[in-house]
């Protein structure tokens, strides 16, 4: 039987919410599944102290080590940093990271056949980098490099000498004379860049963003998972950690683009396969499962906001399932090819 190790920087199987599910696709897929902690370890003897879903509740039990990991998490500490790459010599993982926002606009970039798709983004070294851009366009968005879920996000407006931000909670504005000052304070905290704000609205004039989520499955190959919207009210980021709320992909295409919606959905179908396919190729190790964030413009040309690692599934759908299957499916994949070069 393929076994499967549930790799978490968390102790315990009942504070990582997707772990019931993986337990529960693995019996169902005839894999021995277990969850465990870096700290639990033991490279001398080669196994592992962890937690398996047994008569109805989490019991703690020694494994030999696993098949394949799939490394839920990532290490919070310089210990569980080593340990990891130490596993990584013995043992097979899933997943591996992609980089932070930067690093993946350039490697699209330098890739060149999705580069067309990309917003043009710079790395903010000074208020100079934002002024450059405010001569192109008047609106632009401020992000963290290595943020996520929608948070310390900067929305700027320019109207002649004076600037108006909104943070997704408060609106002010500054003149021209403080702003070098606003943007300083900021980047002093942490790495930022900054883009054009791509105007992508719903009929209502609501904000929303397309969600395109793929995985490999059993054999290897990409796979569409599902593909959701998020449509905010209050805010000029649709993102579901901010307010933002989410429907069925089908109602929402009809809602908004009527008898054409199944030539857009096909489209974004295609999008999301083909470019998993080429975005996998740019790394030196496979890639698993990949969410990308999109806008589709008034022309319904679409335009890559960020490409996520691990990506989140909508409670609404109740996809945790069916993210489960594809990974369980896909580490049963890497155990039998590994097998097989060994």
């Amino acid at each position: 039987m393929i076994s499967v190790g549930m790799l978490s920087h968390r102790k315990h199987p009942t504070t990582v919410f997707k772990a019931y599910a993986f337990a529960a696709v693995a019996k169902l897929e005839d894999v021995l599944f277990y969850f465990f902690s870096p700290s639990q370890v033991d490279f001398n003897k080669k196994v592992i102290r962890g937690w398996i879903y047994e008569d109805g509740e989490w019991c703690e039990k020694t494994f030999p080590f696993p098949d394949v990991i799939y490394n839920a998490s990532s290490p919070k500490t310089e210990k569980q940093r080593k340990i990891i790459r130490k596993l990584e010599d013995y043992i097979p993982f899933t997943s591996y990271p992609i980089g932070n926002k930067m690093e993946v606009y350039q490697k699209i970039e330098d890739g060149k056949v999705f580069s067309d798709y990309l917003i043009p983004t710079v790395h903010v070294k000074s208020h100079k980098s934002i002024f450059s851009l405010l001569s192109h366009t008047s609106k632009i968005v401020l992000k963290p490099i290595d943020g996520s879920r929608g948070r310390d996000i900067f929305f700027i407006k320019k109207l002649d000498t004076t600037f108006f931000i909104f943070d997704g909670k408060k609106k002010y504005k500054l003149p021209h004379s403080l702003f070098p000052q606003f943007i300083k304070k900021i980047i002093q905290k942490r790495h930022y860049l900054c883009q054009p704000f791509i105007q992508s609205y719903t009929k209502n004039n609501s904000t929303y963003s397309i969600r395109l989520h793929a995985q490999k499955g059993k054999n290897g190959r990409w796979e569409l998972t599902t593909i959701f919207p998020t449509i905010s009210d209050s805010s000029f980021i649709a993102n579901l950690h901010q307010g933002g709320t989410t429907m069925d992909i089908i109602d929402f295409l009809k809602q908004e683009f009527q008898e054409d919606y199944y030539n857009v959905k096909r489209y974004l179908e295609r999008f999301s396969l083909m470019f998993s396919e080429h975005f996998d190729t740019l790394y030196s190790y496979p890639l698993d499962e990949l969410g990308i964030d999109i806008a589709l413009d008034a022309t319904k040309k679409i335009w890559i906001y960020e490409v996520n690692w691990r990506p989140g599934t909508p409670p609404l759908f109740s996809l945790e399932l069916e993210v489960a299957r594809q990974k369980i499916l896909y580490a049963k994949h890497i155990a039998k090819n590994t097998e097989k070069l060994s």
